[in-house]
């Protein structure tokens, strides 16, 4: 089976959005901005990486890039049997599972990245990477140094972060090393996330998350608070809130999805941090990323080799390889072309029908297969009007 997983904050880079621009997908940046009331574009495009490691920045810019890498991959047919996002991402995740509509999770992202840049301007707090020692032995280590610090995240074996006060975190850590970590590397981050240290934000969101509606997810996503499978909506909103003083439970996470069945993780947005951490969890399954629109093929192309093929079709795959959607650019009213294509073989760029005033073109030569929209029908932007197999 599988599972879309969503990055979080520490993924982003400057100019994340640059290969997104000429693609379809793009249009989501102008909803986002609407939906923020921020230029998400101007973060995406031309912030430096200074002005990404502001929270409020990094979040909204972050969630967004998975939006996009989430449509783009949706509109040439991969589909997921379930959702997990880090940190941030699991509002990512919510989304993409229609626990959560667009707009709200941006207003909600918005809301988080700013409550929680207030919170570590309130209290000076930072973060460190503990690697190479046991989960226990990292607990232990902040427990034995008494005093604001906490484990965060449980990332992969022999990778946690913990969190607190930077004095407290510099103890705990070098405790860490007396009981054997292999090294511990401060992280260039503005707060304590994941800790106490977040009350105050999680008493801001709290009011953003009460105002949102939360509906049945399409496929299980899988929460970082207790690392298991979630298919309903009402246990979200405490969720959400809980997670913010709570570690992220990722490496438990990924142990869960393995044992429910899923094989394949595909990483949806900037950077390859889950990625790694797949690698390092689970050496069996197998780890794909999309940040950019050059790596669809190369999923489509994974997908359909060798070790699918010896494991059966996977759940929650559409279509293989060779084989594409077109998906309409638009909302309106779908009218094909004269010409009975079905069958034909056509060119990139070949027109097959128009949605109001908007021409539908093939992005891909290949031999239509057949319409999955009809003359006549109402479609909205990104419905699928055909598909065809471009070998």
């Amino acid at each position: 089976m599988i599972c879309f997983t969503y990055p979080g904050q520490g993924s982003q880079k400057a100019g994340m959005g640059s290969a997104w621009v000429d693609h379809p997908s793009w249009e989501l940046v102008a909803e986002a901005s609407e939906a923020a009331g921020r230029d998400v574009g101007r973060l995406l495009l031309d912030a430096d990486d200074d002005e990404l490691r502001h929270t409020r920045n990094s979040q909204l810019a972050t969630f967004t890039a998975s939006m996009i890498a989430l449509d783009a991959i949706t509109r040439v047919g991969i589909e997921t049997a379930g959702h997990a996002g880090h940190s941030l991402g699991e509002y990512s995740a919510l989304v993409a599972a229609g626990v959560v509509d667009f707009v709200d999770g941006v207003r909600l992202v918005t809301e988080r990245g700013e409550a929680m840049q207030v919170a570590a301007e309130e209290q000076d707090g930072t973060m460190a990477a503990v690697m190479g020692l046991d989960d226990d032995l990292v607990e232990q280590a902040c427990v034995q140094a008494d005093g604001d610090v906490w484990v965060a995240n449980f990332n992969a074996p022999g990778q946690v972060v913990i969190a607190g006060s930077p004095p407290m975190v510099e103890a705990a850590g070098a405790i860490a090393k007396e009981l054997g970590a292999k090294r511990v590397m401060p992280l260039p981050v503005g707060g304590a996330f994941h800790t106490p240290f977040m009350s105050s934000a999680r008493d801001r969101l709290a009011k953003a998350v009460d105002k949102t509606e939360f509906r049945i997810p399409d496929h299980p996503v899988y929460a970082n608070v207790d690392a298991s499978a979630h298919t309903g909506a009402h246990a979200w909103a405490d969720l959400l809130s809980l997670q913010l003083t709570s570690p992220v439970r990722w490496r438990q996470s990924v142990h869960n999805m393995c044992d429910a069945g899923y094989t394949t993780f595909v990483e949806l947005g900037p950077g390859a941090v889950l990625t790694g951490t797949v690698k390092r969890t689970a050496k069996e399954c197998q780890p794909l990323k999309v940040s950019a629109p050059a790596e669809i093929d190369a999923v489509l192309e994974a997908l359909a080799g060798p070790p699918v093929a010896a494991a059966g079709p996977l759940e929650g795959e559409a279509l293989f390889a060779t084989e594409r959607l077109v998906v309409s650019p638009a909302a309106g009213v779908f009218q094909p072309t004269d010409d009975d294509l079905v069958s034909a073989a056509v060119p990139a760029g070949k027109l097959l029908g128009q949605v109001g005033d908007t021409e539908v073109r093939t992005p891909w030569g290949g031999v239509i297969m057949g319409f999955l929209a009809v003359a006549g029908e109402r479609v909205t932007a990104s419905q699928p009007i055909a598909w065809l197999r471009t070998s």
